[in-house]
């Protein structure tokens, strides 16, 4: 009997193997799903399939595309450094970005496997599938996003890092450069008000723990403790924020001085880091 696309899939669906074995045994088994499972267990794949999704996935790239004036970016992982290089695997995460940059948001990983392909004729599940098939790892989206407008990129050479700064007004080119910053620095937020409360609250803990502890600070009156912790979390927080570091490339001036000097308008920044 003629194998239908509907049983084919439904079939991958259960098993998570490729759709060509998953054709191959339901033709065997004359479109029988439970004879085709069970021919697929006999083969071993159905078993290798279980163990493989158990193994942790640790290594992947970014890929980071632009489409029609927005912006896809996305955290494809794999098992092993040396598929990182791979040419399929690269190809992959590339039409992943692709496709997240050219529609509107998905509201689920499946949701974005499910759309055609840029360069392989299938979907991007079946283009996974396909090289699963023959790579025999495991590889899973992490993350994607979509960014519309104004928006300056940098991408890291070994694209294990990428770095997203979104402008109200400005040059995307000058604005690159910040973004070079931030893949160095790795600033916590834009402003103070935009770090995770509980982060200052605990440095402030720690700084009164330190100061208690220090013989000539122990007994100072507490208005006086309090000027100089203020004065140290003021150090702490021009640490951890973007536009109170000093510029990478110059400095002489923060980075929020050079964007005014150059125009640029800032109104947030993304830093993805592979596995983070």
């Amino acid at each position: 009997m003629a194998i239908t696309a509907a049983q084919v899939m439904a079939l991958r669906n259960k098993t998570g193997l490729g759709m060509m074995d998953c054709k191959k045994a339901l033709t065997e088994a004359d479109g029988n799903e439970d004879l085709a499972i069970e021919i697929l267990r006999k083969k071993g794949l159905a078993k290798m399939a279980e163990k493989l999704q158990e193994r942790t996935t640790e290594e992947g790239i970014i890929a980071m595309v632009r489409k029609d004036g927005s912006l896809g970016i996305v955290e494809l992982l794999c098992e092993s450094a040396p598929v990182t290089t791979n040419e399929g695997f690269i190809q992959l995460a590339n039409d992943i970005a692709e496709v997240v940059a050219a529609n509107p948001e998905f509201a689920t990983v499946e949701d974005l496997m499910a759309q055609t392909s840029p360069s392989a004729g299938t979907t991007l599940q079946g283009q996974l599938d396909e090289l699963f098939n023959r790579i025999r790892e495991v590889f899973r989206v992490k993350r994607y996003m979509k960014v519309d407008g104004l928006c300056s990129s940098y991408l890291h050479h070994d694209h294990k890092s990428a770095v997203l700064l979104l402008l109200e007004e400005g040059d995307e080119e000058l604005g690159r450069d910040i973004c070079m910053h931030i893949a160095a620095m790795k600033p916590q937020g834009l402003r103070a008000e935009d770090l995770d409360q509980s982060v200052i609250e605990n440095e402030r803990r720690i700084q009164l723990e330190l100061m208690n502890a220090d013989p000539k600070n122990a007994n100072k009156p507490d208005e006086i403790k309090e000027k100089i912790i203020n004065g140290s979390m003021g150090k702490f927080l021009a640490g951890k924020c973007l536009l109170s570091q000093p510029f990478v490339k110059d400095p002489s001036v923060t980075v929020e001085q050079f964007a005014s000097k150059n125009g640029l308008k800032i109104t947030k920044f993304v830093h993805w880091m592979l596995g983070k």
